[in-house]
């Protein structure tokens, strides 16, 4: 197993720029005590962090391979990601998502120009695997990558360059790859700086996993209980190393918190956050007595987010 480093990070902000936008460091501001910048990754031009890893992973594949064409499987971030990325390559792109998929991110993965291949829930990764081999795509991965991993941690590069003495980066975790990515690029910057990753309870395998020191599974049928959607995805063995080596604590959030947080952050800082994005927040506001003290920055990793369902949060 190769670790992703620093200089691989370094490497994939150097092949982003003028692509993934620099997205700023936001003040915001409650009650307890503890000042919070948000890193709102929902700014991005397909909504979320995932466009980073997924230009980076295609980026690196040589002209020849490109040009075959390209697959993911994701419940949509990443679906829009590299659906994107595929499109400025002028290359072919083919998702597999999941048919509970929130619509919203399938028509924007369309729009793109991607073809989406819709399976149940669970049979994605098995289905874009075979897919990949019937017509020679190039399987780029939501996180299980060293590239989309690279690509990911230019986030943690950019938070510790524009908040030099940051003490504390809340990052979710799903697969782990935006996790893995930022804490790389945050302890080579910063090694004081404790990264916390956040789960929701209803998908709290990473956290179950860290805490045994070994990868636990939970039934699909589980963790898609959460309603942050994005969040739904266990660590594969790559991430989990990675997680196990730069991770300083994980942190639970439940589905209210959840939902508050989104209300909160569209209401006070303006900024529309999918479930999956606003639980960083969540745990700002609702578990600050259980993080370090300090500095403290929150990944709002995605916006795209359901218009019906935004307004029966905001309700």
């Amino acid at each position: 197993m190769e670790f992703v480093t620093f200089e691989n990070v370094r490497a994939a902000a150097g092949r982003l720029g003028g692509i993934a936008l620099r997205t700023p460091l936001l003040p915001f501001s409650e009650n307890t005590g503890q000042p919070l910048w948000l890193k709102p990754e929902s700014l991005q031009p397909i909504g979320s962090f995932k466009l980073r890893g997924a230009m980076n992973a295609i980026a690196c594949l040589d002209a020849e391979r490109r040009a075959c064409g390209v697959i993911a499987y994701s419940s949509g971030n990443h679906a829009q990601a590299v659906a994107y990325a595929a499109k400025r390559y002028g290359v072919p792109a083919v998702i597999v998502m999941p048919d509970v998929a929130p619509r919203i991110k399938a028509e924007a993965t369309r729009a793109y120009g991607a073809e989406v291949v819709e399976v149940p829930i669970g049979d994605q990764i098995a289905k874009a695997h075979a897919l990949a081999a019937e017509h020679g795509l190039a399987l780029i991965p939501p996180y299980d990558d060293g590239e989309v991993i690279a690509g990911q941690g230019t986030v943690g590069l950019e938070i510790v360059e524009d908040l030099p003495d940051v003490d504390v980066v809340l990052v979710p975790v799903s697969g782990g790859g935006l996790a893995s990515g930022v804490g790389v690029a945050v302890k080579a910057l910063r090694p004081q700086t404790q990264v916390i990753g956040i789960e929701p309870e209803l998908a709290a395998d990473t956290a179950e996993g860290l805490r045994l020191g070994q990868q636990v599974d939970w039934p699909v049928a589980d963790r898609a209980r959460t309603i942050a959607d994005g969040l739904r995805a266990q660590p594969s063995e790559l991430t989990f190393a990675h997680l196990r080596k730069v991770l300083d604590g994980m942190l639970t959030v439940s589905e209210d918190e959840i939902r508050a947080a989104v209300r909160v952050l569209a209401r006070q800082a303006r900024l529309i956050a999918e479930p999956s994005g606003a639980v960083t927040t969540a745990a700002y506001l609702f578990h600050s007595h259980e993080l370090p003290p300090g500095k403290k920055v929150a990944i709002v990793s995605g916006g795209n987010i359901d218009p019906v369902l935004l307004t029966t949060l905001l309700t």
